[in-house]
């Protein structure tokens, strides 16, 4: 079998593993891989470590680019040479993908123009504001649309590469090299188990900055509109549309997120059952937490605990 041809697209500051992930894949599946940047020589990763890379090659030689992430993106960004280069390459070569916040630089060369696409979790709303022609999704780990391929953070590269490795050669080699790398063929649930649900905004109103910490402390509490907008003294219309304001959330949305995330540390800390865990939390039933941890999360309590607890 004629080995597919890829390359790793690098620049000064990439993420490591964003690297050597996928390139670990796609050699045990006997592709032929080369690393290459826009400026060819000794390129540094965020890490320290140093790679030697080839020159940008002809597109028209190439069936797989993959670009990778990592905190120099933003400088790659300005790289005129390397964002020509990009379009040509999304003509000619038969796949483009991007890890983690390479997403960032095939957004700025058009290529996830009206395409769904990921990144990594902590950046899905930069993405989205900065490219709003990209349909951002926030959760799955990888997503293909078409000929372009995204990934969500760092490690989710190599769920990617293997996925690209079973479109090229069949799930019994993609499942060969799982075993091997001592990894999920298909990785249970998305990115947003790994993320952090909790991102409101501090308001800037004092009684609405005193509301969100006694929620926080008191989350089996009564948390309708209602009882909070009697503990801020304001109707509750005028609460509800203050506390979105304030928070970027409603306060049902808030209330619900802040549980999860209760929920979600009392999980790996504490070997507390199920059951209490949910009363503690305000979802009084622990069928009701299984539902509202699948939806938020993607997984199971039981399956969030067994990942991310000695």
């Amino acid at each position: 079998m004629t080995p597919h041809r890829v390359v790793l697209v690098v620049f000064p500051g990439f993420q490591q593993l964003d690297l050597t992930g996928p390139h670990e894949v796609f050699s045990q599946a006997g592709h032929t891989v080369r690393t290459v940047a826009a400026d060819p020589g000794p390129v540094s990763a965020s890490s320290g470590l140093t790679v030697l890379a080839s020159a940008l090659p002809d597109p028209g030689d190439v069936e797989t680019v993959l670009v990778v992430g990592g905190p120099g993106v933003r400088d790659a960004e300005r790289d005129e040479r390397l964002m020509a280069w990009l379009v040509e390459a999304a003509a000619r070569a038969g796949r483009v993908a991007s890890v983690c916040t390479g997403a960032f630089l095939l957004a700025r060369a058009g290529l996830l123009d009206g395409r769904r696409a990921v990144t990594h979790w902590a950046s899905c709303a930069a993405l989205a504001r900065e490219y709003p022609l990209v349909t951002v999704t926030p959760d799955p780990v990888f997503v293909a649309d078409g000929p372009v391929w995204t990934s969500a953070g760092v490690t989710a590269g190599m769920d990617m590469a293997l996925a690209m490795v079973e479109e090229d050669r069949g799930v019994a080699e993609a499942r060969e090299i799982a075993r091997n790398l001592v990894m999920f063929l298909q990785r249970p649930g998305g990115q947003r188990q790994f993320s952090t649900q909790l991102a409101a905004q501090r308001p800037e109103r004092e009684p609405l900055r005193r509301v969100q910490d006694w929620i926080a402390d008191h989350l089996g509490a009564d948390l309708t509109v209602p009882a909070l907008a009697a503990r801020a003294g304001m109707s509750e219309r005028h609460f509800t549309r203050a506390f979105r304001a304030g928070t970027g959330a409603t306060p049902a949305a808030y209330v619900e997120t802040a549980r999860v995330e209760a929920a979600r540390n009392l999980l790996e800390t504490t070997g507390a059952t199920v059951e209490s865990i949910a009363r503690s939390c305000g979802f009084g039933a622990a069928e009701t937490l299984h539902r509202r941890f699948r939806h938020h999360l993607g997984v199971t309590p039981g399956a969030y605990r067994a990942r991310f607890t000695r």
